[in-house]
């Protein structure tokens, strides 16, 4: 693993290096102070896996550089500085950055995060190798349908790991949870029918179409009005969701569910929004709250997904 780090403090970056040379975590491949001398062009070159930056630098602060990095970045982004409000820790999560670690600098919670970290990006390129060998052994066959011909991955398998989520969320004593498992057994169904195809058939046509398993297609009746109970019902669960994260995140902004899961499955100004009525113990009603359904049912569906193995190993 390779790290690059931007601090205009020598003795951080020092540290730092120190730090991750001594717990093994991989290699130190360059350092600079002050973020106006990083770019996409020039971290791709140099090969960097992580990218540790200082938020507070005279030229352009940290904030500012992951902003102008943008999405062309695909490696992670730890931040660190010793500015502790949530306000300010909120805008650096927005910008996309992995972990927020405070100074002065802790030894066992620098490690910590960056061994989070490590292992997420080693799990992540496991996955992208799976599906390359797959692509190849099934030819034109697309990975998803080569997934859904093999034994090792049966339909339970996504109910277990969709099942976990739900918890990990804390929205599994929902009742909507009910019809988000539903709907995670409905979709691989779809997909492995459909060969492969990536986008989601409309929200609706989902909710009726699990309604028509439950009840019959005949009782059109009561299909409508079951598919208008479960639209209700999941909507509550995923607010229910949304509260949990938020009350996580206001008591403290490292959690790991709220890093992992929060920008995850929500728009992070949604999240920010709940935790200042949480703050400010404001009564707000589902209703007044932005909750984009088809966004969370299909970032479940896709880590239920990818957790699969996890759940059958």
């Amino acid at each position: 693993m390779r790290y690059f780090i931007v601090d205009d403090d020598p003795a951080i970056r020092f540290m730092l290096g120190q730090m991750i040379e001594d717990a093994d975590l991989g290699e130190v491949c360059g350092e600079a102070e002050d973020g106006s001398q990083i770019n996409h062009d020039f971290l791709k070159w140099k090969q960097v896996d992580i990218l540790l930056i200082d938020l507070l630098m005279p030229n352009r602060d940290g904030i500012e550089t992951v902003r102008q990095l943008g999405r062309r970045y695909t490696g992670k982004i730890v931040m660190i500085s010793q500015i502790e409000t949530k306000e300010m820790i909120a805008e650096a999560y927005a910008t996309g950055i992995e972990y927020y670690v405070t100074k002065p600098v802790n030894r066992l919670e620098v490690i910590s995060v960056l061994q989070k970290v490590r292992e997420r990006i080693l799990l992540q390129q496991s996955i992208e190798g799976i599906q390359r060998s797959l692509s190849v052994l099934s030819g034109s066959m697309n990975v998803t349908a080569a997934l859904s011909k093999d034994a090792s991955y049966p339909e339970k398998g996504i109910l277990s790991s969709a099942r976990f989520l739900l918890t990990e969320l804390g929205m599994i004593s929902e009742k909507g949870s009910k019809d988000l498992l539903d709907m995670m057994d409905w979709l691989y169904r779809w997909e492995k029918e459909s060969d492969g195809e990536v986008n989601l058939p409309p929200l609706r046509d989902i909710f009726l179409a699990i309604a028509a398993r439950k009840l019959g297609k005949g009782v059109t009746v009561l299909i409508q009005k079951e598919t208008k109970a479960a639209e209700q019902r999941v909507r509550r669960a995923i607010y229910q969701a949304l509260t949990h994260l938020a009350s996580l995140g206001l008591t403290d902004y490292s959690n790991p569910k709220f890093e992992s899961y929060a920008t995850t499955f929500f728009d992070f100004t949604e999240v920010r929004k709940r935790m200042l009525e949480l703050e400010n113990q404001m009564e707000m009603t589902i209703s007044s709250t932005r909750i984009n359904t088809k966004k969370f049912i299909f970032v479940l569906y896709m880590e239920s997904k990818r957790r699969i193995g996890v759940f059958q190993g």
